[in-house]
C-alpha cells in the first residue's frame, strides 16, 4: 500500500527534466525574450511620448515668449510712430498757423488802410453826395 520508490520515479524525474529543458528552449526563452522586447518597445514609446510632450510644451512657451516680444516691439513701434506723427502734425500746424496769421494780419492791414482812406475822404464824399441829392431835389422841384 505504501508507495515504494523504484526506477520509475527516477525515469519520471529525468523525463520531467528533459521536458522542462525542451519547454525552456522552445517556449519559455523565446516568449520571455519577446516580452522583454515588447516591454522595451513600450517603454521606449512611453519615454518618446513624454519627451515629445515636454518638447511641445517648451516650444509653446518659446512661441508665446516670441509673440509677447513681438507684441511689445509692435507696441513700442506704434507709440514711436504716433509720437513722430504728433510732432509732425504740431510742426505742420505751427507752420500753417503762422502762415494763416500772416495772411490774416496782411488782410487786416489792407482793410485798415482802406478804412483810413475811406474815412479821410468821408467828408468829401458826404459833401459830394449831399450836393448830388440837393441838385436832384432842387432840379425835380423846378
Amino acid at each position: 500500500m505504501f508507495l515504494i520508490p523504484d526506477g520509475t520515479l527516477l525515469i519520471q524525474l529525468i523525463n520531467f527534466a528533459i521536458f522542462y529543458a525542451i519547454l525552456n528552449v522552445v517556449f519559455l526563452r523565446p516568449v520571455s525574450a519577446a516580452i522583454r522586447k515588447r516591454r522595451a518597445y513600450i517603454d521606449g514609446v512611453k519615454n518618446d511620448t513624454e519627451r515629445f510632450v515636454r518638447e511641445a510644451r517648451t516650444l509653446r512657451e518659446e512661441a508665446e515668449r516670441k509673440r509677447a516680444a513681438a507684441r511689445r516691439e509692435a507696441d513700442e513701434s506704434h507709440v514711436q510712430a504716433r509720437s513722430e506723427a504728433d510732432a509732425q502734425a504740431a510742426q505742420i500746424g505751427a507752420t500753417f498757423g503762422d502762415r494763416a496769421n500772416a495772411i490774416a494780419n496782411k488782410a487786416r492791414a489792407t482793410v485798415e488802410a482802406e478804412l483810413k482812406t475811406a474815412r479821410k475822404r468821408e467828408d468829401e464824399l458826404a459833401g459830394a453826395l449831399a450836393k448830388t441829392l440837393l441838385d436832384r431835389a432842387v432840379g425835380a422841384a423846378r
